[in-house]
Protein backbone atom coordinates (compact mmCIF):
# COMPACT_ATOMS: atom_id res chain seq x y z
CA UNK A 1 0.00 0.00 0.00
CA UNK A 2 1.06 3.62 -0.46
CA UNK A 3 -0.16 6.86 1.07
CA UNK A 4 0.61 10.56 1.25
CA UNK A 5 1.20 12.48 4.49
CA UNK A 6 2.24 16.14 4.59
CA UNK A 7 3.16 15.95 0.90
CA UNK A 8 5.42 12.92 1.38
CA UNK A 9 4.81 9.68 -0.51
CA UNK A 10 5.29 6.59 1.65
CA UNK A 11 4.96 2.93 0.76
CA UNK A 12 4.52 -0.15 2.95
CA UNK A 13 4.86 -3.64 1.54
CA UNK A 14 4.25 -6.85 3.48
CA UNK A 15 4.26 -10.61 3.11
CA UNK A 16 0.89 -11.02 4.83
CA UNK A 17 -2.16 -9.22 3.40
CA UNK A 18 -3.96 -9.52 6.75
CA UNK A 19 -1.68 -6.77 8.03
CA UNK A 20 -3.49 -4.27 5.80
CA UNK A 21 -6.24 -4.03 8.39
CA UNK A 22 -3.71 -3.10 11.10
CA UNK A 23 -2.06 -0.21 9.29
CA UNK A 24 -4.63 2.62 8.96
CA UNK A 25 -4.87 3.22 12.72
CA UNK A 26 -1.07 3.51 12.90
CA UNK A 27 -0.57 6.06 10.13
CA UNK A 28 -0.08 9.81 10.75
CA UNK A 29 -3.12 12.05 11.15
CA UNK A 30 -4.37 13.38 7.83
CA UNK A 31 -2.87 10.63 5.68
CA UNK A 32 -4.51 9.85 2.35
CA UNK A 33 -4.27 6.69 0.23
CA UNK A 34 -2.26 6.91 -2.99
CA UNK A 35 -1.96 4.74 -6.06
CA UNK A 36 1.57 5.69 -7.13
CA UNK A 37 4.29 3.05 -6.92
CA UNK A 38 6.95 5.78 -6.74
CA UNK A 39 7.53 6.73 -3.10
CA UNK A 40 9.92 8.85 -1.04
CA UNK A 41 10.30 6.18 1.63
CA UNK A 42 9.59 2.45 1.50
CA UNK A 43 8.93 0.16 4.47
CA UNK A 44 8.86 -3.63 4.33
CA UNK A 45 7.18 -5.78 6.98
CA UNK A 46 8.07 -9.46 7.09
CA UNK A 47 5.70 -11.27 9.43
CA UNK A 48 7.38 -14.32 10.97
CA UNK A 49 4.65 -16.57 12.30
CA UNK A 50 5.23 -20.26 12.90
CA UNK A 51 7.92 -22.31 11.23
CA UNK A 52 7.73 -25.77 9.72
CA UNK A 53 7.86 -27.21 13.23
CA UNK A 54 5.21 -26.15 15.73
CA UNK A 55 7.88 -25.31 18.33
CA UNK A 56 9.68 -22.89 16.02
CA UNK A 57 8.66 -19.27 15.55
CA UNK A 58 10.30 -16.79 13.25
CA UNK A 59 11.06 -13.18 14.02
CA UNK A 60 8.93 -10.34 12.65
CA UNK A 61 11.11 -7.87 10.77
CA UNK A 62 10.80 -4.25 9.66
CA UNK A 63 12.97 -2.60 7.02
CA UNK A 64 13.35 0.93 5.68
CA UNK A 65 14.79 0.46 2.23
CA UNK A 66 17.44 -2.20 2.82
CA UNK A 67 18.11 -1.27 6.47
CA UNK A 68 16.51 -3.37 9.19
CA UNK A 69 15.10 -1.19 11.98
CA UNK A 70 13.10 -3.72 14.03
CA UNK A 71 13.30 -7.43 14.87
CA UNK A 72 10.94 -8.97 17.39
CA UNK A 73 8.87 -12.04 18.14
CA UNK A 74 6.02 -9.60 18.87
CA UNK A 75 4.30 -8.30 15.75
CA UNK A 76 2.79 -5.46 17.81
CA UNK A 77 6.29 -4.26 18.72
CA UNK A 78 7.27 -4.19 15.05
CA UNK A 79 4.09 -2.29 14.13
CA UNK A 80 4.72 0.14 17.00
CA UNK A 81 8.18 0.82 15.58
CA UNK A 82 6.66 1.38 12.14
CA UNK A 83 4.17 3.84 13.60
CA UNK A 84 6.88 5.78 15.45
CA UNK A 85 9.27 5.86 12.51
CA UNK A 86 6.65 7.02 10.01
CA UNK A 87 5.53 9.84 12.30
CA UNK A 88 9.10 10.97 12.93
CA UNK A 89 9.96 10.84 9.23
CA UNK A 90 6.92 12.93 8.31
CA UNK A 91 7.67 15.40 11.11
CA UNK A 92 11.27 15.87 9.96
CA UNK A 93 10.72 16.00 6.21
CA UNK A 94 7.36 17.76 5.93
CA UNK A 95 7.61 20.32 3.14
CA UNK A 96 4.89 22.66 4.40
CA UNK A 97 4.70 22.42 8.19
CA UNK A 98 7.09 22.77 11.13
CA UNK A 99 6.81 20.06 13.79
CA UNK A 100 7.78 20.79 17.41
CA UNK A 101 7.68 18.15 20.15
CA UNK A 102 4.85 19.55 22.29
CA UNK A 103 1.44 19.08 23.75
CA UNK A 104 -1.26 21.47 22.54
CA UNK A 105 -4.72 22.42 23.74
CA UNK A 106 -7.11 25.15 22.64
CA UNK A 107 -8.63 27.68 25.03
CA UNK A 108 -10.81 30.66 24.13
CA UNK A 109 -9.79 30.58 20.48
CA UNK A 110 -6.06 30.34 21.09
CA UNK A 111 -3.55 27.53 21.48
CA UNK A 112 -1.56 26.69 24.58
CA UNK A 113 1.67 25.04 23.48
CA UNK A 114 3.67 22.96 25.99
CA UNK A 115 7.02 21.97 24.42
CA UNK A 116 8.71 18.80 25.65
CA UNK A 117 9.83 15.32 24.69
CA UNK A 118 8.25 12.05 25.80
CA UNK A 119 7.94 11.62 29.56
CA UNK A 120 8.70 15.29 30.28
CA UNK A 121 5.37 15.68 32.08
CA UNK A 122 3.55 17.39 29.21
CA UNK A 123 1.08 14.52 28.80
CA UNK A 124 -0.12 14.83 32.38
CA UNK A 125 -0.52 18.59 32.00
CA UNK A 126 -2.38 18.24 28.69
CA UNK A 127 -4.72 15.72 30.28
CA UNK A 128 -5.42 18.07 33.21
CA UNK A 129 -6.11 20.98 30.85
CA UNK A 130 -8.57 18.88 28.84
CA UNK A 131 -10.33 17.83 32.04
CA UNK A 132 -10.64 21.53 32.90
CA UNK A 133 -12.46 22.21 29.64
CA UNK A 134 -9.70 22.90 27.12
CA UNK A 135 -9.94 21.28 23.67
CA UNK A 136 -7.39 18.58 22.90
CA UNK A 137 -5.17 19.34 19.88
CA UNK A 138 -2.11 17.13 20.28
CA UNK A 139 0.08 15.26 22.72
CA UNK A 140 2.95 14.66 20.32
CA UNK A 141 3.61 17.61 18.04
CA UNK A 142 2.70 21.25 17.69
CA UNK A 143 2.31 21.59 13.92
CA UNK A 144 2.90 25.16 12.69
CA UNK A 145 2.18 26.56 9.24
CA UNK A 146 3.96 29.49 7.58
CA UNK A 147 1.55 31.94 9.24
CA UNK A 148 2.41 30.68 12.74
CA UNK A 149 -0.96 28.98 13.23
CA UNK A 150 -1.09 25.66 15.10
CA UNK A 151 -2.83 22.75 13.39
CA UNK A 152 -4.37 19.79 15.26
CA UNK A 153 -2.39 16.54 15.34
CA UNK A 154 -4.95 14.20 16.81
CA UNK A 155 -3.33 11.06 18.15
CA UNK A 156 -4.35 9.22 21.33
CA UNK A 157 -3.05 10.84 24.50
CA UNK A 158 -0.30 8.64 26.02
CA UNK A 159 -0.29 8.40 29.80
CA UNK A 160 1.62 6.23 32.24
CA UNK A 161 -0.37 4.39 34.87
CA UNK A 162 2.54 4.72 37.27
CA UNK A 163 5.86 6.55 37.36
CA UNK A 164 8.47 4.75 35.31
CA UNK A 165 5.91 2.45 33.74
CA UNK A 166 5.23 1.99 30.05
CA UNK A 167 2.83 4.44 28.35
CA UNK A 168 -0.73 3.32 27.79
CA UNK A 169 -2.54 4.93 24.87
CA UNK A 170 -5.95 6.18 25.89
CA UNK A 171 -8.49 8.12 23.87
CA UNK A 172 -9.22 11.59 25.19
CA UNK A 173 -12.96 12.18 25.13
CA UNK A 174 -13.45 15.77 23.97
CA UNK A 175 -16.49 17.56 22.59
CA UNK A 176 -16.64 17.55 18.81
CA UNK A 177 -16.23 20.94 17.18
CA UNK A 178 -18.65 21.85 14.36
CA UNK A 179 -16.71 21.39 11.12
CA UNK A 180 -13.76 19.88 12.98
CA UNK A 181 -10.79 21.53 14.65
CA UNK A 182 -9.40 24.63 12.96
CA UNK A 183 -5.84 26.03 13.03
CA UNK A 184 -5.39 28.58 15.81
CA UNK A 185 -2.99 31.38 16.72
CA UNK A 186 -0.76 30.75 19.71
CA UNK A 187 -1.91 32.27 22.98
CA UNK A 188 0.81 30.99 25.32
CA UNK A 189 3.93 28.87 25.01
CA UNK A 190 4.67 27.31 28.39
CA UNK A 191 8.06 25.72 29.10
CA UNK A 192 6.74 23.91 32.16
CA UNK A 193 9.21 21.48 33.69
CA UNK A 194 7.83 19.14 36.34
CA UNK A 195 9.49 19.28 39.77
CA UNK A 196 7.85 17.66 42.80
CA UNK A 197 6.57 20.27 45.25
CA UNK A 198 7.21 23.24 42.95
CA UNK A 199 4.72 26.06 42.40
CA UNK A 200 4.09 27.46 38.94
CA UNK A 201 5.72 30.89 39.12
CA UNK A 202 7.04 31.32 35.59
CA UNK A 203 9.08 34.14 34.17
CA UNK A 204 8.61 35.53 30.66
CA UNK A 205 11.27 34.65 28.12
CA UNK A 206 12.62 37.25 25.70
CA UNK A 207 12.24 36.31 22.01
CA UNK A 208 15.83 35.09 21.57
CA UNK A 209 15.69 32.67 24.49
CA UNK A 210 12.21 31.56 23.48
CA UNK A 211 13.44 30.64 19.99
CA UNK A 212 16.36 28.63 21.41
CA UNK A 213 14.06 26.77 23.80
CA UNK A 214 11.72 25.84 20.95
CA UNK A 215 14.65 24.94 18.70
CA UNK A 216 15.68 22.18 21.12
CA UNK A 217 12.29 20.52 20.55
CA UNK A 218 11.99 21.08 16.78
CA UNK A 219 12.31 17.89 14.75
CA UNK A 220 13.89 19.42 11.63
CA UNK A 221 16.30 21.70 13.53
CA UNK A 222 19.48 19.90 12.47
CA UNK A 223 18.43 19.35 8.87
CA UNK A 224 17.48 22.93 8.02
CA UNK A 225 18.50 25.19 10.94
CA UNK A 226 18.25 28.53 9.11
CA UNK A 227 14.69 27.92 7.88
CA UNK A 228 13.65 26.63 11.30
CA UNK A 229 15.07 29.65 13.12
CA UNK A 230 13.25 32.02 10.77
CA UNK A 231 9.93 30.27 11.33
CA UNK A 232 10.39 30.05 15.11
CA UNK A 233 11.18 33.77 15.30
CA UNK A 234 7.91 34.44 13.49
CA UNK A 235 6.02 32.17 15.90
CA UNK A 236 7.30 33.80 19.11
CA UNK A 237 6.88 37.35 17.83
CA UNK A 238 4.14 38.91 19.93
CA UNK A 239 3.49 35.61 21.74
CA UNK A 240 3.66 35.21 25.49
CA UNK A 241 6.39 32.66 26.30
CA UNK A 242 6.74 31.48 29.90
CA UNK A 243 9.29 29.22 31.56
CA UNK A 244 9.29 27.74 35.04
CA UNK A 245 8.99 24.65 37.21
CA UNK A 246 5.60 23.25 38.07
CA UNK A 247 4.30 20.86 40.68
CA UNK A 248 1.13 18.87 40.27
CA UNK A 249 -0.70 19.42 36.99
CA UNK A 250 -4.03 20.17 38.68
CA UNK A 251 -2.44 23.12 40.50
CA UNK A 252 -0.95 24.52 37.29
CA UNK A 253 -4.07 24.42 35.12
CA UNK A 254 -5.81 27.52 36.52
CA UNK A 255 -2.88 29.94 36.20
CA UNK A 256 -2.01 28.57 32.76
CA UNK A 257 -5.53 29.03 31.40
CA UNK A 258 -5.67 32.51 32.90
CA UNK A 259 -2.42 33.42 31.12
CA UNK A 260 -4.15 33.09 27.74
CA UNK A 261 -6.40 36.06 28.36
CA UNK A 262 -3.97 38.22 30.31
Amino acid sequence: MSFVAQGLRIGVRMNDSQLLGELPQRLPPGWKPASSTVVDRLYSIIAGGGGARSSVRRYNLLYVGSARIARSMSLDEVLDRLEDDVRLYVAEWSRRKLFVHAGVVAWEGRAIVIPGRSFSGKSTLVDALVRAGATYFSDEYAVFDDHGLVHPYEVPLSLRKEAGGPPEKVRVDTPKQPGGLKPLPVGVIAMAKYRPGARWRPRPLPPGQAVLSLLANTVAARRKPEQVLTKLARIVEGTRVLRGSRGEAAETVGPLLAAVGS
